[in-house]
């Protein structure tokens, strides 16, 4: 009987996942041709995150594919530029590299490098654009590269990291330049491999491409996160909540280079959707490239969306963005002011995407759900499980935090260093802390490492930021926790206000007590032009504590 109702949900399942990729038009009528070479396309390539890049360009070659600064590229040029470098990186005088990383903005040249790395089973290991010299290295020795490619603009960071003491014992290491403004001035770019090798292909190579993600760092230095599983399980769950539709077009402004620009640019490969994107994200070009391009899709990071909102009226009511159907966010967390803002005038497009690097998708906000609670990070996404365990790791009642477990078909394999995550009962750690509410949306209050215990009471930084930003001066706000004599730890704010506005520390810190329990006050509150941000939109709390360690020596 058991097996009969196994079998029963999983052909449920199939029809299921047959019926999401039809209605994205994945699975569309195609003549019989184009279907031999899609076929052809997946067994030449194997299965790895871009293999979509060669299913599109044996799908609709001649659309477009990519539109940059540059000009446009169609999805045939995309695949014979990424053939060509392959074939390029195979002939490198140290041979074929075992691992490539790629430290590029968003251009045709990070997609071609990505795309040819994975054709020759080279491991691909993404690298933060905004990595000073010393981390640098530590992670191009940890991971073992062997080919590294840049932008020009980040040649002082990669001298910097390729002759540090740690980098010289290891493997030489090749340098390509993947975008520069001054091509003449450099031998070996992206551009010049793909001429000198054009109309090669690369040889089949026996490895299995992997990819190597960094997480943000935020509970130390970055580490690569290896994951398994998901496939197509992870495409359902995505098209399930969010309305892609195959041979469409998507603006990416979120960085390429992050576990959450990556996957969308992967699924747009996958969806033959036209990719544009341009190098460095600014509010106003990005919704010019929506009306001009009559985009449907946005993948942004949420401090995008207060770039947006934060232009003057009359550049933000000059554009309509009325093709749009979805504007995807994910990799911080979002202010519920510029969520309803956004929507108020661009309708209600906005998802947003509760991810982990070691995890994948683990929730989605739809407009609905925003409209409801601004704040929510969503329901679990289709087949993933979410619990909320206690320090016992016992489950919680509705509406009670602790910390939050995750189960999913993309699991996690570990970090390459060899260490993992804490699982309990097939369920692992996500590193935050949240609750669910009686409609089951999931609300995520900060990390576990940023509570702080202030005389004796549990006190969690987001909370006091969230009340700080109701304050009708305050446009954006961060806390930290820091050491107290008194009561061996006490919150710092730090708020960025509105343009006009004029509220003092005295006015805020009244503003959280008459809102919350006087623990919860911050004991000093600092007034700055801007929060210090990555590349990805999360605020750098190190730099604050640095500002702070800087005032204490002043």
């Amino acid at each position: 009987m058991a097996s009969s109702k196994g079998f029963v949900d999983q052909v449920a399942g199939l029809l299921g996942t047959l019926k999401t990729l039809t209605r994205a038009g994945l699975i569309a009528p195609l003549r019989p041709d184009k279907y031999v070479r899609i076929v052809d396309a997946v067994r030449r390539e194997g299965m790895s995150a871009t293999t979509g890049f060669a299913m599109a360009a044996a799908r609709c070659p001649d659309r477009l594919g990519l539109i940059d600064e540059i000009g446009t590229l169609t999805w045939q040029q995309l695949e014979d530029r990424a053939d060509a470098l392959a074939a390029a990186l195979q002939a490198l005088p140290g041979g074929e590299p075992s691992v490539v990383g790629i430290m590029c903005r968003n251009h045709r040249g990070f997609v071609s490098s990505l795309v040819a790395a994975n054709k020759i089973g080279a491991d691909v290991l993404l690298l933060n654009t905004s990595f000073a010299g010393p981390a640098l290295a530590d992670v191009v020795v940890r991971e073992g590269v062997d080919v590294v490619i840049y932008d020009d603009e980040f040649t002082i960071a990669v001298d910097k990291a390729l002759t540090d003491d740690a980098a010289t014992d290891g493997p030489a290491c090749v340098r390509i330049l993947g975008w520069t403004d001054d091509p003449d001035a450099h031998d070996r770019t992206v551009e010049k491999l793909i001429v000198f090798h054009a109309g090669g292909r690369p040889a089949k190579s026996d490895r299995t491409a992997k990819l190597i993600l960094l997480t943000s760092g935020t509970t130390g230095a970055p580490k690569g996160a290896q994951r398994s599983g998901g496939g197509i399980a992870d495409v359902k769950s995505i098209l399930d909540r969010t309305p892609w539709r195959a041979e469409e077009t998507t603006v990416i402004a979120a960085p390429m280079f992050h576990a959450w620009g990556f996957g969308q640019l992967a699924l747009a490969g996958m969806l033959a959707c036209t990719v544009v994107t341009r190098r460095k994200f600014d509010p106003e070009a990005t919704l010019d490239l929506i009306d001009r391009h009559r985009a449907t899709g946005l993948a942004v990071v949420p401090v995008m969306f207060d770039r947006i909102m934060d232009l003057p009226d009359e550049v933000r009511n000059k554009y309509s963005c009325k093709t749009l159907r979805f504007a995807s966010a994910s990799g911080s967390r979002m202010r519920p002011d510029v969520v309803t803002s956004f929507m108020d005038q661009f309708g209600d497009v906005i998802y947003n995407n509760y991810n982990a690097t070691e995890a994948g998708m683990i929730a989605t906000a739809t407009p609905t759900d925003l409209r409801a609670a601004p704040d929510t990070a969503g329901k679990p996404a289709v087949g993933t499980q979410i619990r909320i365990l206690d320090a016992d790791l016992h489950e919680v009642e509705v509406g009670e935090t602790g910390q939050i477990y995750v189960h999913n078909t993309t699991q996690f394999d570990g970090y390459t260093s060899g260490k993992t995550k804490d699982f309990h009962d097939g369920f692992m750690a996500s590193g935050d802390v949240g609750y669910v509410d009686d409609a089951g949306r999931l609300f995520v209050i900060g990390r576990d490492d940023e509570m702080i215990v202030s005389g004796g009471e549990n006190v969690y930084p987001i909370e006091v930021e969230k009340t700080l930003a109701t304050h009708p001066d305050v446009a954006e706000a961060a806390v930290l926790g820091v050491d107290d004599e008194k009561y061996g730890q006490r919150l710092v704010a730090f708020v960025v206000l509105r343009n006009g506005s004029s509220a003092d520390a005295g006015v805020l810190k009244q503003h959280v007590r008459d809102h919350l329990a006087n623990y919860k006050v911050p004991r000093d509150v600092t007034v700055l032009d801007e929060l210090p941000r990555g590349t990805t939109g999360k605020i750098v709390r190190e730099d604050l504590h640095a500002l702070l360690a800087d005032h204490a020596d002043g």
